[in-house]
């Protein structure tokens, strides 16, 4: 069992652990269960959530809900998963916070259908942040390929792993007031670019392309750092992120 802090902590420039994200691992949520601190576990375990709600969501979709009932389901999970004291019913197996929660999920499904429906998103509470529009409009968007809700989930999840990274790559940029370099660098993580790409870049920023092939080779390390660190941040044993790694990569490519 990780200590809490650690296994693949945020680290900004300069090495300083980011507080923020040091306090919402996997492994915090189990080693606190283990120490008994309830709310450190249930502090760590809203911030998960709300990062990853949106693949949820898409699983009881394609589990056959329409978007109404699927928000209610959604939530009224999550009012259970949150404040029920499920964290002392967690087994210290419990590696891939992604596992545990399409599991959970699962079971949900299977024995709270009618109690869901009672609840209404948590009788009228929202303990994570479901937008309702938001929701609707990204589902909208899902390939009508038959695809199992399984695989829907786990396409997702790494979907919401790359938000998650891609965010904090974009706050760094922010912070040193580059958001607009940023803006033209990002094409360079997702695709090889056409020939001329760099230059075309180094023109619109005002960099030479020396500068500009210098700045996607650090945003590229900088990426695979911070991409391993979401990663363990959802696992408990630091063994598990390589192969959460591939797992991710494999999952974007289909």
């Amino acid at each position: 069992m990780n200590q809490a802090g650690q296994g693949g902590g945020l680290s900004r420039p300069g090495g300083d652990a980011s507080p923020a994200f040091a306090t919402t691992h996997w492994s915090v949520v189990l080693a606190a269960r283990e120490l008994g601190d309830a709310e450190q576990a249930h502090t760590a375990l809203c911030r998960l959530c709300e990062d990853y709600w949106y693949p949820l969501y898409a699983y009881v979709r394609r589990r056959g809900h329409a978007h109404e009932d699927a928000a209610d389901l959604t939530q009224a999970f999550f009012a259970r998963f949150l404040d029920h004291g499920f964290i002392h019913d967690v087994t210290p197996g419990v590696g891939r916070f992604r596992s545990f929660l399409l599991s959970a999920i699962k079971h949900f499904l299977a024995n709270e259908w009618d109690r869901a429906r009672a609840l209404k998103r948590g009788g009228g509470e929202t303990p994570v942040s479901l937008d309702d529009e938001e929701a609707r409009r990204r589902y909208a968007l899902e390939p009508a390929d038959p695809v199992t809700p399984e695989t829907l989930y786990e396409r997702r999840w790494a979907l919401a792993v790359l938000e998650q990274v891609l965010a904090r790559l974009r706050a760094e940029f922010d912070a040193r007031e580059k958001g607009g370099l940023f803006d033209r660098l990002k094409v360079f993580l997702t695709a090889d670019q056409p020939e001329g790409a760099y230059a075309a870049t180094a023109t619109a920023a005002g960099l030479s392309e020396g500068a500009v092939k210098v700045a996607v080779h650090r945003l590229r390390r900088r990426y695979g750092e911070l991409l391993r660190a979401q990663i363990a941040g959802t696992v408990a044993d630091p063994a598990d992120v390589g192969a959460e790694v591939r797992h991710f990569i494999a999952m974007l490519g289909r």
